[in-house]
């Protein structure tokens, strides 16, 4: 049977995040631990389902944006289901302006989603968390309060470009705590000004915040879950590594503020939680003080490695990227019969390995460079020259703002293979110019494979 053009397209997108659970999904998903150095996500489920079994545990994850963070996270949260836990997962984005955000935010949505999932669940009972009903309450209270008087009448804050009331709809309260922590958070999110009022009143309590969503509503909710057969909660906060790196007042950027300022708070919930962490603060002046908040170190989802170290290239990393494009081409087929139906999609094997050689190992790049070169080309097989001009469009585009400075430093990682503590390097990695990979447990950098197609870099 023959490749169907506009399947094929749609089966590569970038945007998607492969859900583990699925069994549509599920045929996509390729392990790349191998040429990753080593199976990350295996020691974080290990942590949550034997080190720490009946008390809270805290992991970071991070890696770079668009690396495959979230696909390894749907599959934990597969693996912690299958080991009889109950998973709360969510994308923190969708909750929090991520351009400004403070711990207060977080906390609150984290217990929206406990709630709202325990609500979701056919056999458990709604949450009472009388205290948190009650403090969730007194803050509406407050921030009504608290409204700027103008010309003495009291003027209501604009909510989503329009005027509108703070207060909590008590029926809906009354039926569903989620929907009265989201009263609080949708209009946080959407209005800066109910945003640093809430702050300023929650943000000197945040430890006693903590302990009223762990004794009225994660301590009940475990024990309820354990009664129902389950071993524990796991809660999953992914894209929290998208949080903006603007400065603060304070003079540290916000992703230090949340943290490192305010890290030893995420690890205060009594359930175990997993958290995205900006791969940035790696490089930060403040890691060290980052380390002494949380119990355990940064698990760090490298590049796949498509060359080691010295140059060699990496045949096992360069066959996982092919498997993935192919497992979207024609996922019922074994890895064998895949590679002998290559030219229905590419020129040659060579402009395939190509493909996979400039992506640098990192998985989204590969598919939006290949959904371009499919665009552009819009037919099979696809040739060399239109991923010529992808190439040379993408490296365009990665060009533009790079100073004569970041050139010399993007010059200098590529020889070195190091990056130093110095200002600079933090930007590269952030914005995708430098990859980092992992060669026996060592890491080690070089320059998105793209510059590779620059005279500058060589200048």
């Amino acid at each position: 049977m023959s490749l169907d053009y506009a399947t094929f397209f749609n089966a590569i997108n970038p945007s998607k995040t492969l859900v583990y659970s699925s069994p549509t999904d599920r045929q996509y998903y390729i392990d790349f631990s191998s040429v990753r150095g080593g199976e990350i996500i295996k020691k974080i489920k290990n942590r949550i389902v034997k080190l720490y079994r009946d008390r809270p545990s805290c992991s970071l994850f991070t890696g770079h944006i668009g690396c495959g963070k979230s696909t390894e996270l749907h599959k934990l949260k597969s693996e912690l289901e299958a080991a009889n836990f109950f998973v709360v997962y969510f994308e923190s984005d969708k909750d929090l302006d991520t351009g400004d955000v403070d711990i207060v935010e977080v906390l609150l949505t984290i217990a929206k989603q406990i709630s709202e999932a325990l609500e979701k669940h056919k056999t458990l009972n709604q949450p009472q968390a009388p205290l948190l009903r009650r403090l969730l309450q007194k803050t509406t209270d407050i921030l009504m309060t608290e409204m700027e008087v103008k010309g003495g009448i009291k003027s209501p804050i604009s909510v989503g470009g329009m005027s509108g009331s703070l207060e909590v709809d008590t029926e809906k309260q009354a039926l569903s705590l989620s929907a009265g922590i989201a009263s609080l958070t949708v209009k946080a999110k959407d209005d800066s000004g109910i945003r640093e009022k809430l702050n300023q009143y929650l943000g000197p309590q945040t430890t006693e915040l903590v302990r009223t969503i762990n004794e009225d509503l994660i301590k009940p909710g475990i024990e309820t879950l354990k009664q129902n057969g389950y071993a524990g909660l796991a809660v999953i906060v992914d894209n929290l590594d998208r949080v903006d790196h603007r400065q603060k007042a304070s003079g540290k950027t916000q992703q230090e503020y949340l943290f490192v300022d305010r890290g030893e708070i995420l690890t205060q919930f009594a359930c175990h939680t997993i958290y995205t962490m900006p791969l940035a603060l790696q490089f930060s002046n403040e890691y060290g003080n980052l380390r002494q908040r949380f119990p355990d170190p940064p698990e760090c989802l490298p590049m796949v490695a498509i060359k080691t170290r010295t140059g060699e290239e990496s045949s096992e990393g360069i066959e996982k990227l092919k498997q993935m494009v192919l497992a979207r081409a024609f996922p019922q087929l074994s890895e064998a019969e895949r590679l002998e139906r290559v030219e229905e999609i590419f020129e040659t094997m060579e402009v395939f390995n190509r493909l996979c050689r400039v992506s640098g190992g990192h998985v989204r790049d590969l598919l939006q460079l290949l959904s371009q070169w499919v665009q552009e080309e819009m037919q099979l097989p696809l040739t060399e020259d239109s991923l010529d001009d992808a190439i040379a469009d993408n490296l365009n585009k990665m060009s533009l703002g790079v100073s004569p400075e970041e050139w010399e430093l993007l010059r200098q990682v590529h020889q070195t293979k190091k990056v130093q503590d110095t200002v600079g390097y933090e930007r590269l990695i952030r914005t995708r110019r430098v990859f980092e990979y992992v060669e026996r447990r060592k890491s080690w950098f070089d320059v998105n494979p793209i510059f590779l197609e620059s005279d500058e870099l060589f200048q």
